[in-house]
């Protein structure tokens, strides 16, 4: 579905940022011949793609970001690497492969926790600066902790038992005009918001009524 999105759409000169699951080389080369650029995530549904970036000498490769960000009572500290391809990976167009590390710390607990993320783009040294591929990762994840998180956990979109017809269709775009409405009425915590709304009948008519 990508590929046909990505096949309607003019993408000349823009910057794909996608998922794992959206990591096939299929995807890359439509990004490529759409005259586009990629960064894209690679997990475990790539495990040889990730075991052989993962095995990369990142202990020798200097830091080119890092960023610190403080909110809902934690800290979040982004250091990014990259290095250069030489030998090729077998994804049409890429020049790069990145290391992401996000380590974050409970002001109140003081205990942490640290995620490393590897990606690949067809972005070169030349066509980007650090910051702003770092700029682009983080937009992309939070595209996914305030939609696609707040889906799966507040909402339990992942357990739900309604998966015939178009029924989950349905759902997932009511649960998307929801969170749209909450985040307009300046709610940064869905959850909270909910309870919010729960607690009269009057609040939630009032927020559809505006």
């Amino acid at each position: 579905m990508l590929q046909e999105l990505l096949a309607a759409l003019d993408i000349t000169g823009a910057v794909i940022t996608a998922d794992a699951l959206h990591c096939q080389r299929e995807t890359a080369q439509a990004v490529i011949d759409g005259a586009g650029h990629y960064i894209l995530t690679v997990k475990d549904n790539q495990p040889k793609l990730r075991r052989k970036l993962k095995n990369l000498p990142w202990k020798q490769i200097p830091v080119l970001d890092k960023t610190t960000e403080h909110g809902h009572g934690r800290t979040a500290k982004r250091v990014l690497k990259a290095t250069e391809i030489t030998e090729g990976i077998g994804f049409p167009g890429a020049i790069q492969v990145l290391q992401l590390t996000r380590t974050v710390t409970d002001r109140k607990t003081a205990k942490s926790r640290a995620e490393t993320v590897y990606a690949i783009t067809s972005l070169s040294v030349t066509d980007a600066k650090p910051a702003q591929i770092a700029s682009w990762l983080r937009g992309h994840w939070a595209i996914e902790n305030r939609l696609h998180w707040v889906r799966d956990v507040t909402y339990s979109e992942d357990h739900s038992q309604n998966r015939t017809g178009s029924g989950p269709q349905v759902m997932a775009t009511l649960r998307n005009t929801a969170i749209s409405m909450l985040r307009l009425d300046g709610h940064d915590n869905i959850a909270k918001a909910l309870r919010h709304n729960a607690r009269s009948p009057h609040r939630p008519i009032k927020l559809l009524l505006t």
